[in-house]
């Protein structure tokens, strides 16, 4: 099997290799995109990046009409890519001021927006209802006050959401892991609080609760959590429409939704998280005698991982007999930390020689100040030589976000390819932008 094929699953869909027996992606040769832009180099497949969103969108239409997708931003988010985002029909979920000011730069529709994140500060939210944004994810009792208050100065009422803290465990990492009773995030439901919140968002003039939402965690495998947060949400909702009053027009689930990262850890598709989602909804609204709310859905990841590839040069090799043998690349946990935070696991290729077998196992590292700088462990490639061109697929989430200059590193250079045209969507740092911050008083010599 051809490492192309052996690959499939894991590079862009417009994956092919050419007579060179270059990676091509979008059409574009993938060495002639490092020589012209540089390594690190983070590459965007637009089909991909399209035909994911559509499939997010048909899967949960099909299986309940009264659906919404909004894209989860801090999966990577710059101004192209939410002008495409908009384009291919999905809202927007934002965490910070940050991202909401790029969604306004490119004209996104503010009604198509939902504000999430914990402990917002003020401005943050002053800056959202001034623009006018659909929704906002409330996660405290603080915020919700905090909120009403600003409201109310701006003579208006805000649609809100709770987000609601239900107790499961979705099985993922324990830094992923955000719908668990120990977290930061949302209103306890086991505690009371959430029925006091409910209660106080009802009878503020300056909100308008329209619905509830959880956010379980990601890369989220199994269908059962999000059922089970379904049975947990609608029973907690019949009774607050009973006790409050509360008009359940609105239900997310967030996203979450799992994405392959190795040949041996496929993930489910769209329609089966649709499916499932969807049949519990319609269960548990027979059982309580609810109304079927309108469903969101939040996918980051599962929209922008698998269109995204990150390429980088080969320098030293430093054979350790009998133990290791590394390969030490032009980038590293600076732009991907994820490795060394979450333990996560990638594949590899030689973008160069994509016609070639493997012949020896490596493990592919940084080029940064730590021991745990290590991108790709015990991966089985061609010979490596310096100069090879290394490829990693599905880096088009968390990597560009969570990047850093450490090291006083620049942070990489983004382009979207498509029909054999690159698009340069993100400039490579240069050294003049790591000190534009930077303030130098210069003290009076004795």
């Amino acid at each position: 099997m051809s490492p192309l094929e052996d690959f499939s699953t894991l590079l862009p869909e417009t994956a092919a290799a050419n007579e060179k027996g270059h990676l091509v992606l979008g059409g574009c040769d993938a060495a002639s995109l490092a020589s012209e832009f540089g390594t690190p180099l983070y590459v965007f497949d637009e089909v991909t990046l399209r035909n994911s969103c559509s499939e997010y969108l048909t899967a949960f239409r099909q299986n309940y009409p009264d659906s919404r997708v909004i894209y989860a931003a801090k999966a990577f988010i710059n101004r192209a890519l939410a002008a495409v985002i908009n384009e291919e029909g999905l809202g927007l979920d934002v965490a910070s001021a940050g991202e909401l000011t790029v969604a306004q730069s490119v004209g996104f529709p503010m009604e198509k927006v939902c504000f999430h994140g914990n402990n917002k500060q003020r401005e943050e939210l002053e800056l959202a209802v001034s623009l006018g944004v659909g929704r906002i994810a409330v996660d405290s009792m603080y915020e919700l006050d905090l909120l009403n208050e600003i409201s109310m100065i701006a003579r208006l009422r805000q649609k809100i959401l709770l987000r609601l803290t239900p107790g499961i465990d979705a099985h993922t990492h324990k830094h992923i892991t955000t719908g668990v009773v120990d977290s930061k995030f949302g209103i306890p439901m086991v505690s009371g609080a959430a029925e006091d919140c409910v209660a106080r968002a009802i009878a503020a003039p300056g909100t308008e609760l329209v619905g509830l939402h959880v956010h379980l965690g990601s890369l989220i495998f199994e269908a059962e959590p999000y059922t089970e947060a379904v049975s947990v949400v609608f029973e907690f909702a019949a009774r607050m429409k009973k006790e409050y009053g509360l008009d359940f027009r609105e239900f997310s689930p967030g996203g979450g939704f799992a994405v392959q990262y190795t040949r041996d850890a496929p993930s489910p598709s769209a329609a089966y998280y649709a499916e499932a989602i969807s049949g519990a909804i319609a269960s548990n609204c027979g059982e309580y005698g609810l109304h079927a709310p309108c469903l969101v859905v939040e996918p980051g990841r599962a929209i922008v991982a698998r269109a995204g590839v990150a390429l980088y040069r080969a320098g030293s090799v430093k054979i350790v007999p009998g133990v290791r043998k590394y390969v030490s690349v032009d980038g590293g946990m600076a732009d991907n930390i994820r490795p060394a935070l979450y333990g996560s696991r990638y594949e590899a290729l030689i973008a160069n020689k994509m016609n070639e077998e493997a012949s020896e196992r490596v493990t592919i590292v940084g080029r940064f100040c730590e021991s745990g700088d290590v991108l790709v462990r015990d991966v089985d490639l061609p010979a490596v030589t310096a100069g090879d061109l290394v490829a990693v697929p599905v880096t088009g989430a968390y990597c560009i976000p969570m990047a850093s200059n450490y090291n006083a590193s620049l942070k990489p250079a983004v382009v979207m390819v498509k029909d054999g045209h690159p698009r340069l969507i993100r400039k490579r740092e240069t050294y003049q932008d790591l000190m534009r911050n930077d303030v130098l008083v210069e003290t009076e010599r004795p």
